[in-house]
């Protein structure tokens, strides 16, 4: 989609006729800018703001910017605006340090991998040189306060309002139930059309149709009358059921006072109303009449059992393994950056390596609100380039400037998809991890152990996390990481790596519990699970580390939960169980010692895991 930059002038015309007069340096306009897509305008005052395109109470803009396209989805979008509240919120708003060019900056830079024209974002540091402006500050900013964050003059035809507060915002809704069609054939939308909802019925081609689409799954007919005054005991609870089903079960519901005969005739032994008829994939499983909504909703259980038998871990009793924090692990010690810079040589002299030493300066001494975005895709095209601009053993000196900045959630959202699409390889990344990667052995133990660092830095934001579990990012993680498990020599590569292999798992089980959870959040729609084969390398490495002959230590621990999240859920009839099996892991992991209370509950746990 195109992304426009709206350009207003606060001053309509007061600085362009007067500025020279009183600060005695020409200043054109007071600028405030917002971008606009899809007919949505997106703006910083009172924390983010959106509005329809043109109607906020600036009024016209004096000039709109072509910035160009982008390939993002908008869950995606959304889901960096989201990243961006705490940075922008209402309270952090100054006029000439932290303001709407500035929020427009950083979100141009992620949408079209550029910012906004730099006479809007230099025009603060313009005004504060002059004795006027710097003497004039405070009751400019209290003056143009009202003005810059006054409220949403109006709500947008569409939820982006609260960002954030509506991850599927803009979803289309369902299309309407099969009886509202015309004709026998009217289902032809796909199950997903008919799933967690009521489908009111009166031709028998829409009840076949129907049962047609729920042969991979499970159905249930109510048949019901108008005039049946105890059905009305169920029309709540059966809804009820249908929402909590989601994608389980197709709920159909006939009334007999407006269905066609030719249904009567398909179902003629249903002689009393309300009167239930289940069926598991395509075939008749129970019959039964009266309107008892406790023997209706243990029916509905069996038949969602039966459908889909839930996960023998489910079952279980892990509290012990759950309550680990899953908060990704992150390394952000900022090293003196002199020295980084000095071990650089020429290399530390280019404008993309100052400009970021500058911007984490800012942010470590006041904070992310005062740390203007620097070019992000000029610090992003020297990082490919340091690979050969570097040496091996000085190479990780880039990859270190790299690691502190992914702190930060704007540049991690940046990197995660280099306005590329949402589908598409975060590619600096990508390169520097095969760059590793590819050194093998030769490299030195200073790029590994950085490269490790980074590696758990990227887990900072879940823009990153789809890519991080796909090829061909996955591989390269999971490759480096075992091959720091199986370096005896340096401890602080074992435990980095452990680090990386609790992100991994964490954000793999995260995932794949969603899909065991009724009424999990809507995410990000290319989330999926790491790949069978990384699951069942990884798991191998995992248990080489819990099978060492050395007492329990917080890298045993690491290691054991890793396993136990990566195990949890995971395909009773997959690659990963035989793995477990082959390996005879629940030995393995039974011989864990445990010190504490906790460790050995721990322990129980997870062997519980590999035996069911």
């Amino acid at each position: 989609m195109d992304i426009q930059l709206y350009v207003y002038d606060l001053s309509r015309g007061l600085a362009r006729a007067m500025s020279q007069q009183f600060l005695g340096t020409q200043i054109d306009a007071v600028y405030h800018t917002s971008l606009v897509f899809e007919g949505i305008e997106y703006y910083f005052g009172q924390g983010i703001q959106t509005c329809r395109a043109g109607a906020t109470h600036h009024g016209q803009p004096m000039e709109i910017v072509q910035m160009g396209r982008t390939a993002l989805p908008m869950e995606v979008i959304l889901e960096y605006l989201e990243s961006l509240k705490e940075i922008y919120s209402t309270e952090s708003y100054d006029l000439l340090l932290h303001n709407c060019n500035n929020f427009t900056n950083d979100f141009a830079m992620f949408l079209v991998g550029k910012g906004i024209p730099e006479h809007i974002t230099s025009l603060p540091e313009t005004f504060l040189k002059t004795p006027f402006g710097q003497m004039l500050r405070p009751q400019i900013d209290a003056m143009m306060r009202p003005i810059t964050q006054a409220p949403t003059p109006e709500q947008p035809p569409r939820p982006y309002e609260t960002i954030g507060s509506e991850r599927n915002a803009g979803v289309r809704r369902l299309p309407t139930t099969p009886g509202t069609h015309e004709g026998p054939s009217a289902p032809t939308q796909g199950v997903a059309a008919y799933i967690g909802k009521i489908n009111n019925v009166t031709k028998l081609g829409d009840v076949e149709n129907l049962l047609r689409l729920a042969t991979d799954r499970c159905a249930i007919i109510f048949f019901t009358s108008a005039t049946c005054g105890p059905c009305k005991l169920v029309y709540q609870p059966f809804d009820d059921l249908a929402a909590e089903a989601c994608e389980k079960c197709i709920f159909i519901k006939i009334d007999f006072a407006y269905a066609d005969r030719a249904i009567s005739l398909k179902f003629p032994h249903v002689r009393a109303t309300p009167t239930f008829i289940t069926f598991l994939r395509g075939q008749k499983r129970d019959e039964w009449s009266g309107a008892d909504p406790r023997q209706l909703r243990n029916n509905v259980e069996l038949l969602l059992n039966a459908a889909f038998p839930p996960h023998p871990h489910l079952l279980k009793s892990v509290p012990t393994l759950l309550k680990q924090s899953q908060k990704p692990i992150t390394y952000t010690k900022v090293p003196p950056l002199d020295k980084v810079i000095a071990k650089m040589g020429a290399v530390g002299k280019d404008l993309a390596v100052t400009s970021i030493v500058a911007f984490i300066d800012a942010r470590e001494r006041f904070g992310a609100i005062e740390a203007p975005l620097t070019k992000l895709p000029n610090f992003a095209q020297f990082l490919k380039n340091s690979s050969m601009l570097l040496p091996p053993d000085l190479l990780f000196t880039a990859l270190d400037l790299l690691r502190i900045t992914l702190t930060d959630v704007r540049v991690s959202g940046f990197f995660a998809e280099e306005h590329s699409g949402a589908t598409g390889t975060p590619a600096t990344i990508a390169h520097l991890l095969k760059h590793v990667n590819n050194l093998g052995a030769s490299a030195p133990y200073s790029l590994r152990l950085t490269t490790l660092h980074l590696a758990c830095n990227l887990f900072t934001s879940p823009l990153f996390i789809p890519h991080l579990l796909s090829p061909p990012l996955s591989s390269s993680l999971v490759s480096l990481l075992t091959a720091a498990l199986l370096d005896d020599e340096h401890p602080a590569l074992k435990a980095s790596a452990l680090s990386l292999a609790m992100n991994i798992t964490s954000s793999n089980h995260k995932i794949r519990m969603k899909k065991y959870t009724k009424n999990a959040a809507p995410t990000l729609s290319h989330e999926s699970e790491l790949e069978d084969s990384l699951q069942v390398e990884l798991l191998a490495s995992l248990l080489e580390v819990l099978g060492l002959n050395e007492s329990f230590s917080d890298v045993k621990k690491m290691a054991l939960i890793a396993v136990g999240w990566l195990t949890y859920g995971a395909d009773i009839e997959g690659e990963l169980r035989d793995l477990w099996r082959v390996m005879e892991a629940t030995s393995t992991v039974e011989k864990v010692q445990g010190k504490s209370v906790d460790d050995r509950s721990l322990v129980k746990e997870v062997k519980g895991l590999l035996e069911a």
